[in-house]
């Protein structure tokens, strides 16, 4: 039997609409699918409710001087897609830039932290 060593962390990539963005530091995903609830009565058990859950994708970002914070705060409607070391992609459809007012960037280190939430969230 042959072991081979592959890569399962570590480097990861994103784009948003097709332009690539530093990233500094962790990324994250969530995939979107249902969150469950138990419905619960007197006597018992009833069964649970399913909603819609959202996915999210988020990363630490460097600001290069080349990139417009102002429009990363805005974006709405983007598709994000962050590739991982192991080999998966994970593609956010339809998403939005979540957060109270423009981001905030660290002008010791030039980082930011961004986080996209939208109805459709896949893993390829």
């Amino acid at each position: 039997m042959t072991v081979t060593a592959s890569a399962i962390t570590g480097a990861a990539s994103i784009t948003i609409d097709g332009a690539s963005y530093n990233v500094s530091g962790e990324a994250s995903y969530q995939v979107s699918g249902s969150k469950r609830e138990p419905l619960v009565g007197q006597d018992g058990f009833h069964g649970f409710s399913s909603m819609p859950q959202p996915g999210k994708i988020s990363f630490k970002g460097r600001d290069t001087g080349v990139l417009s914070i102002s429009a990363l705060s805005e974006a709405v409607d983007v598709t994000v897609v962050l590739s991982l070391a192991n080999g998966k992609t994970i593609i956010g459809r339809n998403m939005a830039r979540m957060g109270e007012g423009p981001l905030s960037v660290n002008t010791e280190d030039s980082t930011f932290e961004v986080e996209f939430i939208g109805p459709d969230v896949t893993e390829a």
